[in-house]
């Protein structure tokens, strides 16, 4: 690859104004990239629901100048985390640090998160009301086409669209997302309703084929709650199906008074239904490449789909700058190789938290043990640095050590 030598900068279209969407944004100004945000809604925004923001990609967030604007509206997660059983009996503590015991971990309102990373951007870089229909591509540039008629032209493609991406069957022969039998539950409650609640505190109780959470969001003053209950009826993916609060509650009757309590001051709810892939067989074509959902969908049985989409849009900003346009298909290639290795691991770490939260095990002394051996894949997790192992791509065509599917279980 060669380093650009012309005046022009890389052209980079970015569709899909979320989380993964408006990280890359920002990811790729930061390195000089002209950047353009096509999201098809009208204006930005999302349903509020939780969304945890981890030292793996808070470290990359803060690097791109966040950190004062995140801890204004974050809410800390650290001191009284912890596993349960349903009765409440504790299992053990939930990590809330990297390996050097930095805690940056943050449970964030995602309306919150979308509004810190808009503002980062210089005006007119979002366009909303632009609802991707179709993309083609030749030797000199890629196209977009919209709904409204419009068209774009760039010398790469970013698919940040979601697990339902209108581009991905550009990339890939389209396979609908795999239901995983589970409804979530999920909803905001007011601090004050529970004033004997601990602060800082991320609980998880598992058991009978559920499981529940809390933590807090918008700087400790809301708790997001999120119930998972198994269901033999397909539900959609959507976050503002208004839930069933009476059934919600049932489903968790006779637990932990603290879980019994708190249902009984919701008053409203929404529910979706959880979805992933398994890995696709391929991220990218020519000038297009897929990001976050779009190339990994995950469960979110380890709060990292957000924090991956963020990883994504770092790595692919840090391959791409200073790069010519006909370097970008074997930059996306090199992109894709360096982030799967990690993506396929989080994908299926996902899917068996799942079952221990669920407690699907003959022994749950066996579901504890590994509950509590899952630390050293939460510190694998969390020390990883994704802006040094794509400089390490970039400037000498290796990925750093700690990136393969088995590297965390080694000493």
């Amino acid at each position: 690859m060669t380093m650009m030598t012309s005046t022009r900068r890389l052209r980079a279209a970015v569709v899909g104004g979320g989380i993964g969407g408006l990280s890359a944004a920002n990811a790729l100004h930061r390195r000089g990239i002209e950047v353009t945000v096509y999201e098809q809604a009208k204006a930005l925004g999302e349903v509020g629901a939780g969304v945890f923001i981890y030292p793996n990609s808070l470290r990359q967030l803060e690097r791109m100048g966040f950190a004062d604007a995140l801890a204004a509206v974050g809410a800390k997660v650290g001191s009284g985390s912890e596993y349960c059983r349903m009765d409440g009996t504790v299992v053990g503590p939930i990590l809330t640090t990297d390996s050097t015991g930095w805690n940056g971990l943050y449970g964030m309102h995602r309306a919150d998160l979308l509004d810190v990373l808009a503002r980062g951007l210089p005006a007119g870089v979002v366009r909303a009301d632009h609802r991707c229909t179709g993309f083609a591509q030749d030797g000199a540039v890629a196209r977009l086409s919209f709904a409204n008629g419009e068209r774009a032209e760039a010398d790469v493609v970013i698919a940040a669209d979601g697990i339902h991406s209108v581009l991905q069957r550009y990339v890939v022969a389209p396979q609908p997302p795999e239901y995983s039998g589970v409804r979530a539950y999920r909803g905001l409650i007011a601090r004050e309703k529970l004033p004997g609640w601990r602060k800082e505190a991320h609980q998880v109780w598992m058991g009978d084929g559920k499981h529940f959470m809390v933590f807090p969001v918008r700087s400790g003053a809301l708790l997001n709650y999120v119930g998972f209950v198994p269901t033999s009826t397909e539900t959609i993916e959507s976050w503002s199906a208004a839930g069933d609060r009476d059934e919600l509650a049932a489903s968790f009757q006779g637990w932990d008074p603290c879980v019994t309590d708190l249902l009984q001051k919701v008053e409203t709810c929404f529910w979706w239904g959880l979805y992933d892939r398994r890995p696709l067989a391929s991220w990218t074509n020519g000038r297009l490449a897929l990001l976050g959902d779009a190339a990994h969908a995950m469960l979110p049985h380890l709060g990292q789909g957000a924090n991956q989409a963020i990883e994504d849009a770092v790595a692919l900003a840090v391959l791409l700058e200073g790069r010519e346009a006909a370097d970008v298909p074997a930059i996306l290639t090199r992109y894709e190789r360096l982030r799967r290795a990690r993506t396929d691991v989080v994908q299926a770490e996902a899917r068996q938290n799942g079952l221990r939260y669920d407690s699907k095990y003959a022994s749950l002394e066996q579901r504890d043990r590994e509950i509590a051996n899952a630390a050293e894949f939460r510190k694998w997790l969390y020390d990883y640095d994704v802006e040094k192992a794509a400089i390490a791509a970039r400037d000498h065509g290796e990925a750093l050590r700690g990136v393969t599917a088995d590297s965390w279980r080694r000493p």
